[in-house]
This record gives C-alpha cells, sequence and structure tokens, in this order.
C-alpha cells in the first residue's frame, strides 16, 4: 500500500522558514515525478514546486522562485520542501504528490500545471504565515 506522509507544517511569522517532510512508503521516489501544491482558501489547488527526477529538472512557480527549494532523500524515500521568506500569501494547505514518470518524459512544468497527472497524493498539510 502506497502511503505518503507529510510533516512539518505550523504558524510561522512573516520572513520565517519552515521544511515540509514527506514520506513514501510503498514506494520507489527514482520512478516518480515528485511535486508539492496547495490551496489557498477560497482557491484552486497550484503547482508550486515539482521535479522531473530523471533530469533533475525542477520547476518553481513564479510566486516562489527564489524563496523555495525541494529536494529528495533517495535512501529515506522521502522528499523535502523548503519554505524561506515566508509571506502571508503562502498560507495554504500543503500537498506532496506523485506522478508516474520512469523515463522523464514528462517535464516538471507539465507536472506542476495540472491536477489529474498526479498519481498519489500526501495527506495535506496546513501552514500558516502571520503575526
Amino acid at each position: 500500500q502506497v502511503q505518503l506522509v507529510e510533516s512539518g507544517g505550523g504558524l510561522v511569522q512573516p520572513g520565517g522558514s519552515l521544511i515540509l517532510s514527506c514520506a513514501a512508503s510503498g514506494i520507489n521516489l527514482e520512478d516518480y515525478a515528485i511535486a508539492w501544491f496547495r490551496q489557498a482558501p477560497g482557491k484552486e489547488r497550484e503547482g508550486v514546486s515539482c521535479e522531473n527526477t530523471w533530469n533533475g529538472f525542477i520547476y518553481h512557480a513564479d510566486s516562489v522562485k527564489g524563496r523555495f527549494t525541494m529536494s529528495r532523500d533517495t535512501v529515506k524515500n522521502t522528499m523535502y520542501l523548503r519554505m524561506d521568506s515566508l509571506e502571508p500569501e503562502d498560507t495554504a494547505v500543503y500537498y506532496c504528490g506523485l506522478e508516474y514518470n520512469p523515463y522523464g518524459t514528462i517535464a516538471a512544468v507539465k507536472i506542476c500545471s495540472r491536477l489529474n497527472g498526479m498519481d498519489y497524493w500526501g495527506q495535506g498539510i496546513q501552514v500558516t504565515v502571520s503575526s
């Protein structure tokens, strides 16, 4: 059974940092593109950062470029999203996701642009940026 378990969310002041983790079990991350999406209240879920793990190319949405970085640990089978210089507009529920992409044919930007490509989702975790 495949499971993605997220952790690391919470309340942080503007300008602060958080690191989200997404631990995968029952699956090999190397066969999947990895993605982070978020959904703010009253808004649609949007792609934030996505990686084509075949070529290592990472796409970041313009709203987070230069502030968010993503990484993965293939030994721990865990992916991470480091968020720096957080702004109130970053407040949302964050979701990790996996899309089957064993030969890297799906570009990172496309992975982030659609919801229906994800094969697995994490449970979602709240990030609140407020003073």
